[in-house]
């Protein structure tokens, strides 16, 4: 969420603070702030919402200064008002801290340092750090002795930088559960931020702080060490390419045998990737701090328009049956491609939300393209920081699902109807009887997920005997209609069977003409209003001795009587149960595909990203 940035010994310091913000806009964050040494004090400017109002804060003229701290914050203690906004200082102005992350005993530590005579300006955790500095450097200590005995009186996971009159051309930082990382030039200063893509266009050469780092930086020389152990050291700096291979090594197999398998495994972490920090089920809260600064557009929005892609477009058809049901607002899915060419009538209270795990899909974006000219209101949900789709968009919310190599989209899948389900919650204009059901059951699903994963043999022995076929059918009603085509693209795509996936009460308005005894069916009859129906239309294809695995809800035994396969997945309420479906499914197109031996994470004449038209 929140943004750091940082130089010392750089000219133009405000400068590539600015600029650095900018590049870490796509946290989200709702005021933004600068600080940098003027005289025996420290200049602190803040404003609330977009850097734009920071930099017409600053007024015309940006301070000549080679030393500079930055941050964007998105509001956790305090209000959204500019005393709330980093950097934060002591009361004479001589200290200023910025901070990701919370402190957990800050309300102790603020009595004990308000008992002393401190006097505190803000609503937020951060303004006790400068005290802190300050009280123990009254006590006699030395600058980096008094941020060093500061950190060691906090609790929390954060990520601190800070500024002291006391020692010009120095900054202090200190990554305890948060990241930070050092850009080093050979004559050009020093940098520090959050992530190093604040500072890629300066430097590729960057020092990852790791947990529990403390590192002071001048403009020639820095020093990084674990402050707990008392161990200094120079670590030698990487190259940046070197560095996203490090984090590419995250993905690697890990003892699967493809990446789409692993993938599949990773999809509770990245239920809890998705939702953590949004949804507050305790307190009825969902916070999407990427949605804040057009929150008062969205208020206006009697119309969405959802722009996607392939497995991206099943995930926007689940995304329309929640924002209607959740939010109330009528919702139409487009895909991106025919987007573009329709005429349509669409007034100005219309926004439209682009869908793609990459951010870079070449339809998608040309459909971006449209509603920007047509001055709509543009959101995005993509898995890809930085991505062209998230710097065309006027807001969005990131998918957090982690790199997926496989061709085959999975947790992003999972990821893009979790968002979605977050969006729904967020656009309610007032809790209905969904919400706090809808919430719960968002947080419980990692649970559910890791318990299904456990053993996944029932749906490979399942697979395995269908290997052979050269055609499937794929039903569902409602929420599982989106889960039945998102079911028969996964077997396409990596198995090359052919597979068509329709809505179960269509199946008799000609597609039943397919049906007989080499032609199997999927039907996606999870418990839901619609349960009855499905099982009527799987009657319907038995009677034309057509086979069908189900995949059901657990505890539905009756389907076993009139079906040749079931897959059982867990139980949980009808809006949340497309998740669970569609891993299932993800699961039965590996299983076969690894049966008839073909490449699974690189399907042929198929790309991860499709950036042409």
């Amino acid at each position: 969420m929140c943004g750091i940035a940082g130089c010392v010994g750089h000219e133009g310091g405000p400068d590539f603070v600015l600029e650095g913000l900018s590049t870490l806009e796509y946290r989200g964050y709702d005021s933004a702030g600068i600080g940098y040494p003027a005289g025996e004090r420290i200049e602190v400017v803040r404003a609330v919402g977009k850097l734009a109002n920071l930099v017409a804060a600053l007024g015309d003229t940006v301070p000549d200064s080679d030393t500079a701290i930055g941050h964007t914050r998105w509001a956790t203690h305090g209000r959204k008002i500019v005393a709330n906004a980093h950097p934060h200082t002591n009361e004479d102005s001589t200290i200023a801290v910025v901070v990701n992350g919370i402190f957990e005993n800050y309300v102790e530590l603020k009595e004990s340092l308000v008992k002393n005579g401190h006097l505190f300006r803000s609503e937020t955790d951060t303004e006790i750090v400068p005290h802190l500095i300050e009280s123990y450097l009254e006590d006699g200590y030395e600058p980096e002795a008094a941020f060093e005995a500061s950190l060691a009186q906090l609790d929390g996971n954060f990520a601190v930088l800070a500024m002291m009159a006391h020692s010009p051309g120095k900054l202090y930082a200190a990554n305890i559960g948060a990241p930070l990382a050092l850009g080093i030039t050979e004559n050009d200063g020093r940098f520090i931020a959050s992530d190093p893509l604040a500072f890629s266009e300066r430097t590729s050469k960057v020092v990852i702080l790791e947990d529990n780092d403390l590192a002071i930086v001048t403009q020639d020389d820095y020093h990084v060490g674990n402050y707990k152990e008392k161990v200094r050291t120079t670590p030698l700096p990487q190259d940046l390419a070197d560095l996203y291979e490090e984090e590419h090594a995250k993905a690697e197999l890990g003892g699967f045998p493809h990446y789409m398998l692993k993938e599949i495994h990773d999809s509770a972490e990245t239920v809890h990737s998705t939702i953590r920090g949004r949804i507050l089920a305790d307190e009825g809260i969902v916070k999407l701090g990427g949605l804040e600064s057009v929150q008062e557009r969205l208020r206006n929005i009697d119309r969405i328009i959802i722009v996607s892609c392939g497995t991206s477009y099943f995930a926007g058809l689940i995304g329309e049956a929640l924002i209607e049901e959740v939010a109330e607002i009528p919702v139409e899915v487009q895909l991106a491609s025919e987007f573009c060419a329709k005429k349509e009538p669409i007034d100005k209270n219309t926004a439209v939300l682009a869908i793609s795990q990459s951010g870079e899909t070449a339809d998608t974006v040309s459909a971006l393209r449209k509603a920007k000219f047509l001055n709509l209101l543009t959101l995005g949900v993509v898995n890809a920081p930085g991505s062209t789709i998230s710097r065309l968009t006027d807001a969005g919310v990131y998918c957090r699902a982690g790199e997926e190599r496989s061709v085959a989209s999975t947790k992003a899948f999972t990821s893009q109807v979790i968002v979605l389900s977050e969006i729904a919650l967020a656009l309610a204009k007032h809790s209905n009887e969904l919400s706090r059901p809808l919430m719960h059951e968002l947080t419980e699903l990692p649970d559910a997920i890791n318990r299904f994963l456990e053993d996944t043999s029932q749906i490979k022995n399942i697979a395995e005997k269908y290997a052979a076929s050269k055609n499937f059918l794929f039903i569902g009603r409602g929420y599982n209609f989106p889960n039945a085509m998102e079911g028969a693209l996964k077997l396409k795509e990596i198995s090359y069977i052919h597979a068509e996936g329709i809505s179960s009460g269509e199946m008799k308005h000609g597609t039943i003409a397919l049906i007989d005894k080499n032609f199997p069916t999927m039907a996606v009859a999870t418990d839901s209003p619609d349960l009855e129906k499905v099982m009527s239309n799987i009657e319907e294809i038995k009677a034309r001795g057509g086979p069908v695995i189900a995949v059901a809800s657990e505890g539905n035994i009756a389907i076993k009587n009139i079906v040749d396969d079931v897959i059982y997945v867990p139980k949980t309420m009808e809006q949340v149960q497309p998740i669970l479906n569609g891993i299932a499914l993800q699961l039965f197109a590996y299983y076969v595909a690894a049966k008839k031996g073909v490449d699974i994470d690189q399907p042929r004449n198929l790309a991860k990203s499709v950036t042409v038209g």
